[in-house]
């Protein structure tokens, strides 16, 4: 008995210490690559979302724009929780998932790419930007084809694909990487067919042209 109750007290004091250090380890892991990641996460919704509400009220107005325009929706809430359920899970259990610096920085080099890309493209079209899509023709409305435009179709969808995508790059997050890029692929996939059966029937041949001539910016969505 003297010799299980020395044992058990080893074991329970190797225990104890083994807690602690990794207590202490994890402590000074997490705040260092979390507090990074994450914030750089926040910083980019908040930007992201504010300012596309902001831009929305300069160019139609205060009374012309409602909480739509900051595209916030129950589904886009649940797939951020998700995400970042995914990312606590992971940096616990697989904390060097998280340290590929370089994944990381890809991650946010897209969130900034696709924030450019979008505003360009809010800013450009104008007016003809809509949050809804248009399905009765306004005088207002006009085909735009210049500036980021001349390169892709739909650069704002474009741009919202590689910032959501990116934005789990960014968190090393694997599994959301490919959930957020396959549903934003699939809501554009529905969704520029159906937005350009409009567009065709507003402008017509011209339309027709500039579709034959320039990409989606969607890949695989002609």
């Amino acid at each position: 008995m003297p010799f299980l109750k020395c044992l058990y007290g080893d074991v329970k004091a190797h225990l104890l210490v083994s807690l602690l250090y990794s207590s202490k380890n994890f402590s000074e892991y997490f705040s260092y690559t979390a507090c990074r990641q994450l914030s750089q996460l926040f910083l980019a919704i908040l930007f992201f979302h504010s300012s596309e509400y902001i831009i929305a009220i300069n160019i139609h107005g205060r009374s012309n724009v409602t909480f739509t325009s900051l595209l916030i929706s129950r589904g886009y809430l649940l797939a951020m929780f998700s995400s970042l359920l995914e990312y606590f899970v992971e940096i616990v259990l697989f904390p060097g998932l998280k340290e590929i610096w370089w994944i990381s920085y890809l991650g946010l080099a897209m969130v900034v790419v696709g924030e450019i890309m979008r505003k360009a493209a809010i800013l450009t079209a104008g007016r003809a930007f809509t949050h809804l899509i248009r399905i009765y023709y306004v005088e207002d409305h006009k085909l735009v084809t210049h500036g980021i435009y001349r390169y892709m179709r739909h650069p704002g969808y474009s741009g919202f694909l590689i910032w959501g995508v990116g934005t789990q790059i960014m968190l090393c997050n694997p599994v959301s990487t490919i959930a957020f890029a396959l549903v934003l692929w699939l809501f554009f996939y529905k969704r520029i067919p159906y937005e350009e059966f409009f567009l065709r029937q507003f402008f017509g041949t011209d339309y027709e042209e500039y579709a034959r001539l320039v990409p989606s910016g969607v890949p695989f969505v002609k």
